[in-house]
């Protein structure tokens, strides 16, 4: 079977970026021919250099009513590729595409203006819906400036649960968490931080620390009193092994108790707190202030350190 990636989306979505970039990596560049199916023309433009570089020949079909399985054989018998990359005109309906008996779609990829988005969203969803229905990886790039990019994420959701959906902006991939992947709910009474929830409260107050004053959190942490700390604060938190086993950092935030004398460090703790914003000297400004409802001893985690690796 000849392996094929479909790359779709409306013009100027970023479908030949994408594809250029692709072809530029080392990983791509693999023994054998790339044949390069391009149905839609834009401003950007594949240039000869990379494609020779990546051993890759272009061919343009610019009318849907060319694109058969026929013709598509024609390009394969011509050029002998060891895999096909289409880059499908966004205007064309994908649910009418058809490929060669032995061509197998090995994923297929749809990109999106984000900036235009909810004008295709809402006058061509058909058409942007039979794209993302079968896509497994969704790019929606140009998001500079977009703040409520969550709304974006539930509406590809809704049309195609299993797709992985990637937002990028100028300075690359944008690593934003949103409300709908937090692994706990912010309306319980009290939010319940196990060692996953930990690692995501603590990234995600860095950026979105709105989202957590006034809430209660209980978590298990080990105690850190810094030197030189003020008097009635310690630090909550856990190792993190952020890259590999020899990045090791601890991570916690300030939390004001009034029986932190009692504590010692290196000692596990059940942190009950409500979570505030207020300038802090050791932060520098303002930052995340944890305010103590109980702090009880308890036994170490079963698993000490946290990874994000």
């Amino acid at each position: 079977m000849k392996p094929v990636f479909i790359v779709n989306g409306f013009l100027e979505s970023g479908k030949t970026e994408f594809i250029r970039y692709t072809l530029a990596q080392p990983y791509f560049q693999v023994r054998g021919k790339t044949l390069l199916i391009v149905c839609e023309e834009g401003e950007e433009e594949y240039d000869d250099v990379l494609l020779k570089k990546s051993r890759t020949v272009m061919e343009v079909i610019d009318e849907e009513e060319d694109f058969t399985p026929t013709q598509l054989l024609e390009l394969e018998k011509k050029h002998k590729p060891e895999r096909i990359i289409i880059e499908y005109n966004g205007m064309w309906n994908y649910k009418e595409m058809k490929l060669p008996f032995n061509w197998k779609i090995e994923q297929q990829i749809t990109t999106i203006d984000a900036s235009t988005f909810p004008m295709y969203f809402t006058n061509m969803k058909s058409l942007l819906a039979e794209m993302l229905r079968k896509s497994e990886m969704i790019i929606f790039n140009r998001c500079d400036g977009i703040e409520d990019l969550s709304s974006y994420k539930r509406n590809v959701k809704a049309i195609n649960q299993q797709a992985d959906i990637i937002f990028e902006d100028s300075e690359g991939e944008v690593n934003q968490i949103f409300e709908d992947d937090l692994p706990y709910n912010l309306n319980d009474p009290i939010i319940a931080l196990d060692n996953e929830g930990y690692g995501i409260w603590y990234l995600d107050s860095l950026d979105n620390l709105e989202r957590y004053i006034g809430k209660t959190i209980q978590f298990t942490a080990m105690v850190l009193k810094p030197e030189g700390f003020p008097k009635g604060y310690f630090v909550p938190g856990r190792m993190a092994m952020t890259c590999c086993a020899d990045d090791m950092a601890f991570l916690g935030f300030a939390c004001e108790y009034d029986k932190e004398d009692k504590l010692t460090n290196k000692q596990w703790v059940k942190v009950t707190a409500k979570v505030a914003r207020e300038y802090f000297a050791n932060y520098n400004g303002e930052g995340p202030v944890l305010k103590a409802v109980s702090v009880e001893q308890t036994k170490a985690p079963k698993e000490e350190v946290i990874s994000f690796v």
